[in-house]
């Protein structure tokens, strides 16, 4: 299942991945916000949320280094 979900994050164009990160990144705040007031039922979701920030980051680097290089 994980690999589907990167696979699925590769293949976004650029805007859907910036729009995919700010999404991501409002959720992680939320909920990190909600936490703090209250424990999460699942308070590994926090966890999952950052590692896909970064990987949508390091996505966007690797496009762009793929860029200069060309």
């Amino acid at each position: 299942m994980k690999g589907k979900v990167w696979q699925e994050i590769k293949n976004l164009s650029d805007v859907e991945l910036e729009t995919k990160l700010r999404e991501t990144e409002e959720e992680l705040f939320r909920l990190r916000f909600r936490h703090s007031s209250t424990p999460l039922k699942n308070p590994l979701l926090l966890r999952y949320l950052k590692r896909t920030i970064a990987k949508i980051r390091t996505l966007f680097k690797e496009r762009e280094t793929v860029k200069a290089s060309n």
